[in-house]
């Protein structure tokens, strides 16, 4: 495993780190625990939660979030110092009107009910998930940079946000002394290329910190979902995951896929392990996170690191998915 400076800190990251949004809403505490030790046997230890993933991201019930954070906590105890703890602030966690968003009123309750539930003294990235557009962001900031300096969280990030308002934060920051996003988590793959029109251009001027959710296209990119075939047992496509099923109704998916499998062939690679590589190939990407339900997962992803792609077959992606940008 290599490790990447996390944009302008010290604090060094993998290049691939475990996603925990299973846990607790597809997968039992048991299974996660099996997971979690493979990856920090792996040297993935960053580990990306959130507070509001568990069973009501499906059913829509808000009292229903924190699974995940409490399966990492119950694992973490006596394995604290080994791990980097990610989690996230922003979404419904409960019936009152203040119970989401990034008010300093609901940041600093949320980040308290999050230090119980992983059962530490200080979270090491605190991000905010997605762009509050009812809370001034000098508010946020303020509030986040108070949790850096009373010792609850060490750094801080965003997830989900656009270049301009990135930039608009880190003025307020430099303008106010106040603590800044060092890192942003977008959406990236072969799949979904967004970010790479001004998010990473930007990232790479600032130094920011790019930490990539659903490198796999949300699993499209293992080759495991066949067009017109109903999702084999136990993945998230047959668990029902919408942004999945969105990115199936994609004109052009299974074609891409598809067109992908001879690359990854040609090295003697699975198409989950040429994908990963592709990612990690751009040098603005910081780490790459990997959600997985079964321990064997991450070693077979693995396998093919720290291997890159040829400047070859990066044209080569290019003309198969250059359209998803």
């Amino acid at each position: 495993m290599e490790y990447r400076s996390l944009g302008k800190t010290g604090l060094k990251v993998p290049e691939v780190s475990l996603g925990c949004m299973a846990f607790g809403r597809w997968i039992e505490k048991e299974q996660s625990f099996r997971v979690m030790d493979a990856a920090l046997d792996a040297g993935m230890n960053l580990f990306d939660t959130a507070d509001v993933y568990g069973r009501g991201m499906d059913n829509g019930n808000p009292l229903q979030s924190g699974e995940s954070e409490a399966i990492v906590g119950e694992w973490l105890k006596d394995k604290r110092d080994r791990v980097i703890v990610a989690t996230k602030v922003h979404g419904k966690v409960g019936a009152g009107v203040n119970d989401s968003g990034q008010s300093r009123y609901h940041v600093m309750r949320a980040v308290d009910n999050s230090l119980r539930r992983l059962q530490t003294d200080y979270i090491d990235l605190y991000q905010v998930h997605r762009f509050d557009e009812q809370t001034p962001l000098e508010e946020s900031l303020e509030a986040l940079s108070d949790l850096v300096r009373q010792g609850k969280v060490r750094y801080i990030g965003c997830s989900n946000y656009a270049a301009w308002q990135i930039a608009k934060a880190h003025g307020i920051s430099a303008l106010n002394r106040l603590h800044r996003y060092e890192s942003v988590q977008p959406q990236y793959s072969i799949l979904a290329r967004e970010i790479e029109n001004e998010l990473l251009p930007f990232c790479a001027s600032e130094k920011v910190g790019v930490i990539v959710y659903s490198p796999l296209g949300r699993g499209l990119l293992t080759g495991k979902y066949r067009q017109g075939e109903r999702p084999p047992e136990g993945t998230r496509g047959a668990a029902g995951e919408k942004r999945l099923q969105v990115l199936m109704q994609e004109e052009g998916t299974y074609d891409i896929v598809g067109a992908l499998q001879p690359l990854a062939d040609e090295r003697g690679w699975t198409l989950a392990q040429f994908a990963l590589a592709w990612v990690l190939s751009n040098p603005v990407i910081t780490s790459a996170i990997l959600g997985v339900s079964r321990p064997e997962q991450i070693s077979d992803a693995l396998k093919a690191l720290p291997n890159r792609l040829t400047p070859e077959e990066l044209q080569a992606v290019d003309r198969i998915s250059g359209g998803r940008k």
